[in-house]
């Protein structure tokens, strides 16, 4: 079916070998409906990898895309490699994408990969989003890795939802307020987004001060948000666990309601 630009959201899935990319790819296509059983990594059965080398070393070689219809949204997606060797079909991906999901190994924390995508994401100032997967592995510090991000990367870098029932479910903080959760709480969380997304515009943040949140109409907040992603003044934080599907709705109804959708400016070309 056909969509206006305002339903149409590209997202290229890019970070460190490891990190989880493909199985987040496949499990964003499951529980949009275009699969009705995730593939698998280890059994060489994934949308993605198709490849025999990709098949036999377990990793992807080159970029892959594929489309979700869902909510009268269509989504692009794009799964790109993670090995240094591999980075040009990674690179070239970012041309086709107005937004970027760095994605984080929770058990490894930050790592080359990470640090080399993020920084040529922002060169070409596309809108970012980490997601930090594998949320349910043992040994996983998810506040303090929350803190290593902000600290390497920015304090634009916020949660925009938290991990709960240590690492096996994820709840809101954007849309929601309230709620038990492994750190911090979906209230402060919130309030931080929102401090966050208003001070973008003069306008929205002298409205905001005036009359408070929930003053402030759709329209204003959704001009407000995209333009703090498009100028990098906020990179919002995720969680999942891709192999269980933990958060992976939660990250498709992100992909939909917050992030961009296609953008008339012009990036600059990459190096």
């Amino acid at each position: 079916m056909s969509q206006s630009t305002e339903r149409i959201r590209s997202l290229a899935l890019a970070g460190h070998a490891g990190a989880g990319k493909t199985t987040l790819f496949e499990a964003m296509l499951h529980a949009g409906g275009a699969l009705t059983a995730m593939g698998s990594v280890e059994r060489g059965s994934t949308v993605s990898d198709t490849d025999p080398m990709e098949k036999a070393r377990g990793h992807s070689i080159d970029a892959s895309i594929a489309s979700i219809e869902r909510n009268g949204y269509r989504i692009h997606l794009l799964d790109t490699p993670g090995y240094a060797d591999f980075r040009g079909p990674a690179l070239a991906a970012l041309a086709a994408a107005d937004t970027v999901a760095i994605v984080v190994n929770a058990a490894n924390g930050i790592e080359h990969g990470t640090r080399a995508m993020m920084n040529y994401a922002k060169e070409r100032r596309l809108a970012r989003i980490i997601v930090v997967n594998r949320i349910d592995a043992e040994g996983a510090d998810l506040a303090l890795l929350v803190d290593d991000l902000r600290n390497e990367f920015g304090n634009e870098c916020l949660p925009l939802n938290l991990p709960a029932s240590r690492g096996h479910t994820v709840r809101d903080a954007f849309f929601q307020t309230t709620g038990d959760t492994d750190f911090s709480s979906p209230g402060e969380a919130h309030q931080r987004i929102i401090d966050q997304v208003v001070e973008i515009d003069d306008d929205v943040m002298a409205h905001y001060l005036d009359a408070g949140e929930s003053a402030l109409s759709a329209t204003e907040m959704r001009g407000a948000f995209e333009r703090c992603l498009r100028d990098g003044h906020l990179v919002p934080i995720v969680f999942t666990g891709a192999r269980d599907g933990i958060g992976v709705s939660q990250l498709l109804e992100i992909v939909e309601r917050i992030l961009p959708c296609p953008g008339e400016t012009n990036p600059p070309p990459l190096p």
